[in-house]
């Protein structure tokens, strides 16, 4: 079995509950482990968040930081993989290694979260357009109960 599904997102607040709950929907249906399916939501919150707080430069008349344009989120289901890219058009990621955050620090907390819950993760800046990208994946686990795409 395998879904695929993508949404163009603004970068507003509202943004990250939607992708969330879709994604847990996706889960439920699918059949995979209720834990897993929280980790994995938990994760893409925490990305969706960082596209929306950090994924947009200054636009014409805006200050750096205010909402503008949208981020793409991806989630591939196949086989015993679940793979989660969230993609923006902002700065990127300043360098090759993320700094270390500190348990009191105001940034960089979620990316360490999202390193925790996920088996894979990948932080990246896309070519040529500019912006940063999270691609992570997580090995799934199944209910004991079949599911209704197993059915």
């Amino acid at each position: 079995m395998s879904i695929l599904w993508s949404l163009h997102l603004r970068r507003e607040a509202a943004s990250v509950p939607l992708a969330r709950r879709l994604l847990m929907g996706t889960m439920e249906t699918a059949g995979v482990d209720p834990d897993v399916s929280y980790e994995l939501s938990v994760a893409l919150s925490e990305a969706c968040a960082n596209a929306v707080e950090h994924g947009g430069g200054a636009g014409r008349g805006r200050p750096y930081g205010a909402p503008t344009g949208a981020y793409r989120v991806t989630a591939y289901l196949d086989g015993e993989t679940c793979r989660i890219e969230v993609a923006d058009s902002g700065p990127g990621f300043p360098g090759a290694e993320l700094p270390a955050a500190s348990a009191d620090a105001e940034n960089g907390r979620g990316l360490r979260l999202i390193e925790e819950l996920a088996d894979h993760v990948h932080f990246g800046n896309r070519s040529g357009r500019g912006g940063a990208v999270v691609s992570f994946d997580k090995i799934l686990k199944w209910k004991d109960s079949p599911s209704l795409l197993m059915a």
